[in-house]
């Protein structure tokens, strides 16, 4: 009895498994959370600093209140998007010296990120206010997936980076690099220095 219990017990596992497979199984596609994206409008920047130019109406000024942190140094956050750029400003003081150390800094900056990015490009490109800057686009799995800076190279140098404060994968966080890219370049091309 015991052995047509055992045996019976092995059929209805058998034929089981057996059903369950008999059905095509297709997997799911792999699937990112939604973003909402608000549409690009912005605003002249109104704190007192060297520098003015127009920043996304979806995000908020704040000041840089890291240890270390000087004078004109703020944050362009995005609370919706867990995002934010942030600006560090140096005067030149017609240092060439000056000027050399900040833009080594800047590449060093960006190179921190080389442990865990696959790429770092670099590109020169000159703003719609006749203003050059250089764009650092760092792939990969960092922080910081885009970094610049731009110059006078006698009076003001400022410097952005643009930090996601989430642990989101890199592919559902593409919309939301390019949205931010947009709004620097049209930062960028608004920038105008104070004298």
């Amino acid at each position: 009895m015991l052995r047509t219990l055992s045996y019976s017990l092995l059929t209805l596992l058998m034929s089981s498994i057996l059903w369950s497979c008999s059905e095509d199984y297709t997997p799911k596609p792999k699937g990112f959370p939604r973003i909402d994206l608000p549409p690009h409008a912005y605003q002249p920047l109104t704190e007192n600093h060297p520098y003015t130019f127009e920043y996304s109406k979806a995000a908020v000024i704040k000041p840089d209140t890291f240890k270390g942190a000087e004078p004109h140094w703020i944050f362009i956050t995005y609370p919706s998007l867990k995002a934010n750029v942030q600006l560090t400003y140096k005067p030149v003081q017609g240092s060439k010296e000056r000027l050399r150390g900040f833009i080594s800094d800047a590449y060093k900056l960006a190179a921190k990120h080389q442990e865990k990015a696959y790429a770092l490009k670099d590109a020169v490109a000159l703003g719609k206010s006749g203003q050059t800057f250089t764009l650092l686009e760092i792939a990969g799995d960092v922080p910081s997936h885009m970094q610049f800076y731009t110059t006078d190279s006698t009076k003001h140098f400022l410097r952005g980076a643009m930090y996601l404060q989430t642990a989101t994968e890199n592919d559902s966080l593409a919309p939301v690099v390019e949205y931010i890219k947009q709004d620097v370049m049209h930062l960028v091309n608004t920038l105008k220095w104070k004298k």
